[in-house]
């Protein structure tokens, strides 16, 4: 199991335009890719702008479906112009 966190900078103004566009893709990963099992928008209890994804997928190969999915690609590009900074994103495995 793979587990990526990315952590996103949003715009104030803009942070309940950026949940629903999420909230929407998330919908569509879950039902349509079944290498991936978690999914999760979080926001930040410090920096309510702040926002942070959990993902678990069974291994690369589901990483690389999911990026290249019509829907992720067409959320990413709505949510690009709401975002306030560059993403950071990491990619943890299990130790042991």
């Amino acid at each position: 199991m793979l587990t990526i966190v990315a952590t996103l900078p949003v715009q104030e103004a803009k942070t309940a335009e950026f949940e629903k566009v999420f909230a929407e893709l998330t919908e569509k990963v879950l039902a349509s890719e079944p290498g991936c099992k978690r999914y999760e928008l979080c926001r930040s209890t410090v920096n309510p702008a702040t926002c942070v994804v959990v993902e678990n997928y069974v291994d690369q190969a589901a990483i690389d479906h999911h990026g290249k999915t019509p829907y992720f690609l067409e959320a990413f590009g709505k949510m690009g112009g709401m975002l306030a900074g560059a993403p950071t994103i990491a990619i943890l495995q299990p130790v042991g």
